[in-house]
């Protein structure tokens, strides 16, 4: 659990993609190459604009994500890298990943990524079947992921996330198993995998045809299936559950999103982008237009937290890893013991096998965390809830 007041996180929002998903309702869509290099352009002159508000921070890592950041010219990637290397103390070792999209990479674009230091991929899969990928609305099929997987590789890259998504529409437990017995199966297998269940959200076109019941997302049992056999059978494969949906071989946890869920600090970049700073939040508004006009002008939604608030984002993001939360690290925050905020919510939450204790005290030990059981994973939210005073 990291405690590091000086360290931070950044992350750059590029919103395009070739085409809009037909789940998606993240803030991305397609741009021409014009739009597209007014708001990278733009881009650019946040990271330097803001650099002096961070001055004495070291940044441990940096995520790439959108839309689909590999749709754009690489050129602008490694131009963004190089910004974050002139205008930031970029840590020795930093994790620096890299969202991309099958069909949007070549061997050339991915040499450029490494080249600028990019050192870990997050490729988007979602599915094995060419089916289940088009009734998604994606631009790829299993031969482009394979040739994109393949070309990663050669490219150098030894960190390499995959990423997965299940209760599709009409999706069985038999073709969910056989999307992980594929990925798995990769030479070699992916260091990560994130697997997450189908969400319909509102003004997503999934979501309209729902509502004209011209879709029949999975039921709750199917789901829950799926979720549990997922977890025992990466398990056996040599992946370890480290977070509700993300599981990773040894050494390769997504330290990014880790820090999100131990609440390091975090500066985002880009439309809709949002940063946590000293226990403030704050956005960027989501008009590009608007940003690419004054990316410096956008900031809000500014809200400083009280003790209140970080005591309850601690609990509930903290609560996602399966480590759990760390009853040291929550006294040295916030000047009381756990158990002292929270007894009678633990006591609750333990008496109905939801929460457990484990490690050790101290002297002996380095301290105990408090985390979901095995059955509190799947009860997750009904959990955090009950953090939320």
């Amino acid at each position: 659990m990291d405690c590091e007041e000086k360290l931070m996180e950044i992350y750059l929002h590029i919103p395009f993609c070739v085409r809009k998903c037909l789940y998606c309702d993240f803030l991305s869509g397609p741009a021409d190459k014009k739009t597209q290099e007014a708001y990278l352009g733009a881009l650019l002159g946040e990271l330097s604009g803001r650099s002096g508000e961070y001055a004495g921070r070291k940044v441990c890592s940096v995520f790439i994500g959108g839309g689909t950041p590999s749709a754009v010219d690489a050129v602008w990637i490694r131009r963004l890298m190089e910004a974050v290397r002139a205008f930031y103390a970029l840590q020795e070792g930093a994790e620096v990943t890299l969202e991309v999209n099958p069909g949007t990479v070549t061997g050339e674009s991915l040499a450029l990524y490494a080249g600028a230091g990019i050192n870990r991929l997050s490729i988007g899969l979602q599915s094995a079947w060419d089916s289940e990928l088009a009734l998604l609305g994606r631009i790829h099929d299993r031969a482009r992921f394979e040739e994109t997987y393949r070309l990663a590789r050669e490219a150098g890259f030894s960190n390499i996330n995959v990423d997965l998504m299940s209760a599709l529409p009409g999706q069985s437990p038999e073709s969910w198993r056989g999307t992980l017995r594929y990925v798995t199966g990769l030479t070699p297998p992916p260091e990560h995998i994130s697997a997450y269940s189908l969400i319909l959200e509102e003004g997503t076109p999934f979501y309209e045809m729902y509502r004209r019941g011209e879709l029949e997302p999975a039921d709750e049992d199917t789901d829950r299936e799926m979720y549990e056999f997922t977890g025992a059978y990466l398990e056996a494969q040599g992946y370890r559950r480290y977070e509700i949906s993300n599981y990773a071989r040894e050494g390769f946890c997504c330290r990014h999103n880790v820090g999100y869920w131990i609440r390091r600090d975090y500066a985002g970049f880009g439309i809709g982008a949002a940063s946590l700073i000293s226990n403030v939040r704050f956005s960027n508004g989501r008009d590009l237009e608007a940003y690419c006009r004054d990316p410096l002008g956008v900031r809000e939604q500014v809200q400083r937290l009280s003790q209140k608030d970080q005591r309850e984002e601690f609990m509930f993001l903290g609560l996602r890893l399966t480590e759990g939360v760390s009853e040291r690290c929550f006294a040295a925050q916030f000047g009381r013991e756990l158990e002292a905020v929270y007894g009678d919510v633990i006591e609750k939450f333990v008496g109905e096998g939801l929460l457990e204790w484990s490690g050790e005290e101290p002297p002996g030990g380095g301290g105990r965390f408090l985390r979901l059981t095995a059955r509190g994973l799947d009860l997750s939210n009904y959990v955090m809830a009950g953090f939320l005073r």
